[in-house]
């Protein structure tokens, strides 16, 4: 029998390795897979995390957190890319304290290596941020960061961001796989960003259309037009996310603008702040009717900007070209990103409505202005040709008594009781003048008014109200010059009253006829002193009066007291 040959291995297939190798190697394999699986599922719940969520800013942070977490990074960031493409208009982080970005100062807007991603919207992976070409550094306070990873997000095949991650936890670099996960969160997270974006939308319209119709109905309903705005300006900061806004209106002479309206910390500081519309930001908006954006550093030296902390802008019109009304201002603190587009047309559109409710408000004032002026022409109408001529033919029918009586306590009383009807023939006379006034609500007050307003004041020191007459058109026949002097002589000769005469009854009339101002102010006080000596203030009373070349004169009043006048020459 033949020697047989010895039997062949049984493990041909596996030659080299053991058993203990073999099972290294089965478990390595495992623990891959269930590596991969927990990836797998980690990424699915990051895009069920991100989807599940309306408001735009929520969802914003959520992607970047999840992000973060799924690379294991220790820093990151979403940069939304400006309508323009070019620049970054919004800056959402995660991994920095309050405290770090502070330090670091404003958000970057898309210069340097993260401006490589805009330009270049694809994947970028880097073990050295500094060894990057595009790389400028980073600012000051601002934490080392090595390791980079940054993906491009699309909506509707349109880049809107950027992710950015730094640092990848336990100094290893980031891998392929981290940036098959990021780019497939990117994907979801486009869906998400644009689903959240359309309700901002519509959540931003629903709000922009309450405050409008707030504003509208608030001017149609004649309140008080600073009132109204103060409620718009209020509405509009929240809106925009703003941390001030304004509305400056121009003044009568139209070359400066003035803050009429302000919401936010410093509102008070800026209320009141006069603007030239010539050489100014605000007023290049006003004059052109176009709305413009302006970044940190841009603003006017003239304005609190930088006291206020206050940095980028939108100044919308408040009209359009050559119907501009006024400008809207809404402004963010120092450091801050710029408005988006999404703001700015809002701001633009508010501003527009704005100025229709304003304008519609102006022929409400009108309207109702010329119906005031058409029922005070009824009025001096009806007491013209009623009460004064029915007054006048008592007076003639009083007069004829006289003929046929020779009692003369009868006569006295008869005669009395005429010019008591001259008087008061006067007296309506003078309400139809001021009737006939035409001044409107916005313009200086006349002589008339100021007067009465003098007399209501010195009540409080001679313990009563004087009686005021008017005779003429006061307030058409007195110029300015002299109108100011007979307010200084009535508060004058009032004080005096008030100090000296222990009155308890005190008359002004004043009276335009025969080409002069006449001012005659009566009490029925202790009278003048012994020696007809003068008191205080009286030389001044007579030097207005001979400075607008008329004559002064005060004397003992019939029945008591004293009687001063004051007479002056009108102008031609």
């Amino acid at each position: 029998m033949a020697d047989r040959e010895p039997d062949e291995p049984r493990n041909s297939l596996l030659p080299q390795l053991r058993m203990d190798e073999l099972l290294d190697e089965l478990i390595s394999r495992v623990t891959q897979i269930r590596a991969t699986r927990d990836r797998v599922q980690q990424l699915l719940q990051g895009v069920l995390a991100v989807s599940g969520g309306l408001e735009l800013d929520q969802v914003l942070s959520t992607i970047i957190g999840t992000a973060a977490e799924l690379v294991d990074a220790q820093y990151g960031a979403l940069g939304v890319i400006d309508s323009g493409g070019e620049h970054l208009e919004r800056f959402v982080t995660v991994g920095l304290t309050q405290r770090e970005i502070d330090a670091i100062g404003p958000f970057p807007t898309g210069m340097g290596l993260l401006g490589q991603l805009i330009r270049h919207p694809v994947p970028l992976r880097l073990a050295e941020i500094a060894e990057h070409e595009s790389s400028f550094g980073f600012p000051d306070d601002h934490p080392p960061m090595r390791t980079f990873l940054g993906v491009p997000i699309r909506v509707r095949d349109k880049i809107y961001g950027n992710l950015y991650l730094t640092e990848k936890r336990g100094g290893s670099r980031f891998d392929a796989d981290d940036e098959t996960l990021l780019s497939t969160l990117a994907a979801a997270a486009g869906v998400a960003i644009d689903n959240a974006r359309l309700y901002d939308d519509a959540q931003s319209r629903q709000r922009w259309m309450t405050a409008t119709a707030e504003l509208t109905r608030g001017l149609l309903s004649g309140a008080d037009a600073r009132n109204v705005l103060a409620v718009l300006v209020e509405r509009v900061r929240d809106m925009a996310g703003a941390e001030l806004v304004m509305v400056s209106l121009p003044d009568p002479a139209a070359d400066h603008l003035t803050v009429q309206v302000a919401a936010g910390p410093g509102g008070e500081r800026v209320r009141g702040d006069s603007t030239p519309i010539a050489g100014s930001e605000v007023g290049a908006v006003f004059a052109a009717g176009v709305g413009r954006a302006i970044v940190d550093g841009q603003w006017d030296d003239r304005q609190p900007w930088t006291e206020l902390g206050l940095g980028p802008a939108y100044i919308a019109p408040l009209g359009t070209a050559g119907k501009v009304r006024g400008v809207l201002v809404a402004a963010k603190r120092f450091g801050a990103l710029p408005f988006d587009a999404g703001a700015m047309h809002m701001l633009t559109e508010v501003g527009g409505q704005a100025a229709v409710a304003l304008e519609l408000a102006d022929r409400r004032a009108d309207v109702d202005l010329l119906a005031l002026y058409a029922d005070r022409d009824r009025i001096g109408r009806d007491l013209h040709d009623l009460a004064i001529q029915r007054l006048f033919a008592t007076g003639m029918t009083l007069q004829s008594v006289l003929k046929i009586t020779d009692k003369q306590a009868v006569r006295d009383r008869v005669n009395k009781a005429v010019s008591e009807l001259d008087d008061t023939i006067k007296v309506i006379r003078s309400t139809i003048f001021a009737l006939s006034e035409r001044g409107g609500p916005d313009e200086d007050p006349g002589l008339r008014a100021q007067v009465l307003q003098v007399c209501q004041d010195s009540a409080t020191v001679l313990g009563f109200t004087p009686a005021v007459r008017f005779t003429g058109p006061i307030d058409f026949e007195v110029s300015d010059e002299a109108a100011e002097h007979a307010l200084a002589v009535v508060r004058e000769a009032l004080s005096n009253v008030g100090r000296h005469a222990q009155a308890t009854k005190a008359d002004v009339d004043v009276a335009t006829a025969d080409g002069f101002l006449v001012l005659r102010v009566a009490d029925n006080g202790v009278g003048m002193p012994e020696g007809g000596g003068r008191r205080s203030g009286l030389g001044n009373l007579a030097d207005r009066a001979a400075a607008l070349g008329g004559e002064f004169t005060v004397g003992p009043a019939e029945g008591g007291g004293t009687v001063l006048t004051w007479r002056v020459p009108l102008d031609d």
